[in-house]
């Protein structure tokens, strides 16, 4: 079990890069989309799944974490309550904003609901991660941990 909590660490800790890179650039396409007002397009919406499609696996990864880590078994608050709370909360807006953006009927709409709903996700996240960076001084936001 160690073995794969550590594989299962490493990933979770990896993975959140491209995760935060997927955002930021779904979130410059859909702002770029929205008040360049550029018509929705295909690549839109596929780039818009993949992005929910990482935060998925990440949600996962975490998911297999929570259940396998130290941390939490020991009982730490942040672990148990916090972290995952913000980012299944964080995982439901990407969710949610990519759902709503389908239904949507104009283009302006669509770029403004992912920009809206990904863009709070991604605040959510960051705020989780400088979180955990304070409370564990051994962690940094960059660095994988």
């Amino acid at each position: 079990m160690d073995k794969i909590y550590h594989i299962l660490k490493s990933a979770h800790s990896g993975w959140r890069y491209l995760v935060l890179i997927m955002l930021v650039l779904a979130i410059v396409q859909a702002l770029a989309g929205w008040l360049g007002k550029k018509p929705y397009t295909e690549g839109n919406r596929k780039f818009n799944v993949f992005t929910l499609i990482f935060v998925h696996v990440q949600i996962l990864f975490g998911l297999g974490l929570y259940f396998l880590s130290p941390l939490v078994q020991a009982g730490i608050r942040y672990w148990k309550m916090e972290h995952i709370g913000m980012m299944i909360f964080a995982a439901i807006l990407v969710t949610v904003g990519n759902a709503r953006s389908k239904r949507s009927e104009d283009a302006a709409s669509k770029h403004r609901t992912i920009a809206l709903y990904f863009g709070l996700a991604l605040i959510v996240i960051v705020a989780s991660i400088i979180q955990m960076v304070q409370l564990d001084p051994t962690r940094t936001f960059w660095g994988v941990s």
